[in-house]
């Protein structure tokens, strides 16, 4: 696999408005423990839609891997021109700050927003650059944005076997699990010793 979709929940979606939800930490580990085995299997671009939420915390996943793995890239491709527009200054100025470091940035539609259309030829193009996806989805909670998405893999993976990977709510738990008991750990007060 050259070429994986990552993409997931809108941070609206998951009840978070802001860069400073502890919550965020644990979705970027998450994402970044599944993209290592595949980077190290020849993964070369990491691709995501830019949304603020799941999209923007892979990409610094994938900035944070880089400093191992150089030669993987990261790419945003957006539906339209403007997708930060009515975003608040926080956000945009976090976005400014990933933007930089992305290796390459486009949009399908250069036009402002205008309709629908723009995000179902923004998923098409994505679909058909990636050779699978890795999404952070809860299929017992309400589908959400991701379900588009989730919807066009599966039946990708029906006729042609396109792989689809899913970070669960569990898989987030277990992270968040682990990085608790790492620091406990780093602190010396977790871990029996006798």
């Amino acid at each position: 696999m050259k070429n994986l979709l990552v993409t997931g929940y809108r941070a609206n979606e998951l009840g978070i408005f802001n860069q400073k939800h502890p919550g965020i930490p644990f979705i970027r580990e998450a994402i970044k423990r599944r993209l290592i085995p595949l980077i190290e299997e020849g993964l070369e671009w990491v691709l995501t839609p830019g949304q603020y939420g799941v999209d923007l915390w892979a990409c610094e996943a994938v900035i944070e891997l880089k400093q191992d793995y150089p030669q993987l890239k990261l790419s945003v491709l957006a539906a339209f021109a403007g997708m930060d527009e009515k975003w608040s200054d926080e956000k945009k100025e976090y976005w400014q700050t990933l933007q930089k470091q992305i290796d390459y940035y486009g949009l399908v539609s250069k036009e402002p927003y205008s309709g629908p259309w723009q995000f179902k030829a923004r998923d098409g193009l994505l679909l058909r650059k990636s050779d699978g996806m890795l999404l952070v989805y809860d299929d017992e909670a309400s589908p959400g944005s991701p379900r588009y998405f989730r919807e066009a893999a599966l039946q990708m993976r029906e006729e042609e076997g396109y792989p689809l990977i899913q970070i669960t709510p569990e898989d987030i738990q277990s992270v968040a699990e682990d990085m608790q008991a790492d620091l406990a750990d780093a602190h010396g007060d977790g871990g029996d010793w006798t």
